[in-house]
C-alpha cells in the first residue's frame, strides 16, 4: 500500500503536480489582477466622484450667479419702467394742462363774444327806445360831433 501510495505520488508529482500549481498560479494571478483592476476602478470612482462633487459646486455657483443677474435684470427692468411711467405721466398731465388751458380760454373768448353781442343788442334796443323821435336824434347827432376830434 505503501509502494502503491508511492507510485501515486510519484506520479502524480510528475504529472499532475505541475498543471495543478500552474492553474492555482494562474488563479491567484488572475485573482491579484481582478483586484488591481477593482482597486483601479474604485480610484477611477474617486476621481469621477471628485469630479462631480466639484461640478456640482460650480454648477450651484453659476445658479447663484444667473440668479442674481436675472434678480438685478428684473430690478432695472422695474427701475426703467417707473422711470417711463413717470415721464408719461408728467408728460399727459403737461397735455392736460395746456388743453385745459386752450379750452379756458376758448370759453373766455366765448363768454366776451357773447357779452359783445349782447351789449349791442342791448345798445341797439336802448338807442331805438331812445331815438323814436326826431328831436333826440338830432340832439345825439349835435353831441357826438362835437365829441368827435377834428383834425
Amino acid at each position: 500500500m505503501l509502494f502503491s501510495f508511492g507510485i501515486l505520488f510519484f506520479l502524480l508529482r510528475k504529472y499532475a503536480w505541475k498543471p495543478i500549481l500552474n492553474m492555482v498560479q494562474k488563479r491567484e494571478d488572475s485573482i491579484e489582477q481582478a483586484l488591481k483592476d477593482a482597486e483601479k476602478a474604485r480610484q477611477g470612482v474617486e476621481k469621477m466622484q471628485e469630479a462631480n462633487d466639484r461640478i456640482l459646486v460650480e454648477a450651484r455657483a453659476e445658479r447663484e450667479k444667473i440668479f442674481r443677474e436675472a434678480h438685478e435684470i428684473k430690478d432695472k427692468i422695474i427701475g426703467e419702467a417707473r422711470e417711463q411711467a413717470v415721464r408719461d405721466k408728467e408728460k399727459i398731465m403737461k397735455d392736460a394742462r395746456i388743453s385745459i388751458e386752450a379750452e379756458k380760454n376758448a370759453a373766455i373768448r366765448e363768454m366776451r363774444d357773447t357779452a359783445a353781442e349782447l351789449s349791442v343788442q342791448i345798445a341797439e334796443k336802448l338807442i331805438r327806445r331812445e331815438l323814436s323821435n326826431d328831436q333826440k336824434k338830432k340832439e345825439l347827432i349835435v353831441q357826438m360831433m362835437s365829441e368827435m376830434p377834428v383834425n
